[in-house]
């Protein structure tokens, strides 16, 4: 048949015929059908399920994550998820390093936890996380990552559970054959507490470019930035990536500012401040999906929402990527970060930073 007499073929109204399902099965979502035939099956939120949990010291735990279906597979080595967990009726969200690979194949990924003693979430993830948990996930964030190609000499400093990001690069360089000239000083309080203790050593052992040193603060204190000529005496050349508690990094920081290197230095910090003032708080009205939920000052206008059973659209969660943006239609939030209010009509607000202060209205 010639393209003169081929037939036309009309663009399917994919939207169009998803609200129609929607009508049709009310009350319940289409989402809700495909939960029911697997809980990985979600159009409105990233799902994962936890298939195995590996123990890499007394305190630390690697979880591997089968992720449903939206998720994609192009992280970069040094990124970090977020991983939102029910205990007690309520999802906990914290973020945690992938300290697997990036793979063209397979469907899991791993995140390496460290139970912290005022670490509710961290001890119940290492401690308490059965497989076959469903969780709630995030996309991979962050810029702390391992360029492509890696530069042809790298340094890595790492204090405790800091290895998790820095375990995904050199895996990354190992499988892809390009380990390089690689130092990775790396600072525990004991060999006990070291995580991945066993496979840095072999891999030590694999690429006569990396040389890994082990340092026990128990035992020789904190390590004195100061002996880094000692150690390897072409720091200041090098690519270097530091991960690790945080006095750790401030002393890093200094170090490198102050011998005019910081321009090859790159940090990775988790903590994200939302200590700002909070809101008196007040009902918040979601106008298309006609619930209400009383919220206190505390708790996020995504939080609020998710537990008033609303399908609120999220990311980082952290404020950054601007995924939980919806319309405030009415009333005033406040963001945690800054103390900054938004009391414009049909404003867009990030609803995982911000508060309410007074009854509002969004438009979800």
């Amino acid at each position: 048949m010639s393209s003169d007499t081929r037939p036309a073929v009309r663009k399917i109204p994919w939207e169009r015929v998803r609200k129609s399902v929607d009508q049709l099965t009310t009350p319940l979502l289409p989402d809700d059908y495909l939960t029911l035939l697997n809980p990985l099956w979600s159009s409105r939120e990233l799902r994962g399920r936890v298939e195995k949990v590996v123990r890499e010291t007394d305190d630390a735990a690697t979880l591997v994550i089968r992720p449903g279906w939206g998720w994609r597979y192009d992280h970069r080595p040094g990124q970090y998820v977020g991983i939102g967990v029910q205990v007690g009726g309520k999802f906990h969200w914290r973020s945690y390093s992938v300290s697997s690979p990036p793979k063209r194949s397979g469907r899991t990924l791993a995140i390496t936890v460290r139970a912290m003693p005022e670490g509710f979430l961290s001890e119940h993830l290492v401690n308490g996380l059965e497989p076959g948990t469903i969780v709630r996930l995030a996309t991979p964030s962050g810029d702390f990552v391992l360029p492509d190609p890696p530069p042809e000499r790298s340094l890595f400093l790492v204090g405790g559970s800091g290895i998790t990001p820095v375990m995904a690069m050199l895996r990354t360089l190992d499988r892809r054959g390009t380990m390089g000239d690689v130092v990775l000083h790396y600072a525990s309080t004991t060999p006990e507490r070291m995580i991945f203790r066993d496979e840095l050593r072999s891999l030590h052992d694999k690429h006569p470019g990396l040389s890994v040193h082990e340092w026990f603060s128990e035992e020789r204190g904190i390590f004195d930035l100061a002996d880094l000529d000692d150690l390897v005496g072409d720091w200041r050349e090098r690519e270097t990536w530091a991960c690790g508690p945080a006095p750790m990094l401030d002393a890093v920081e200094e170090h490198w500012e102050r011998h005019d290197a910081d321009d090859r230095l790159h940090v990775e910090r988790f903590s994200l401040d939302l200590g700002g003032d909070g809101g008196e708080g007040g009902l918040i009205t979601f106008q298309n999906t006609g619930k209400e939920v009383e919220s206190d000052g505390a708790t996020t206008v995504l939080e609020a929402g998710e537990s008033a059973g609303v399908g609120m659209p999220y990311g980082c969660r952290m404020g950054i990527c601007h995924t939980c943006t919806v319309t405030k239609i009415s009333g005033t939030v406040r963001d945690l970060r800054n103390g900054d209010e938004y009391d414009q009509p049909n404003e867009q607000v990030q609803t995982c930073v911000t508060v309410p202060v007074g009854p509002c209205t969004l438009n979800i």
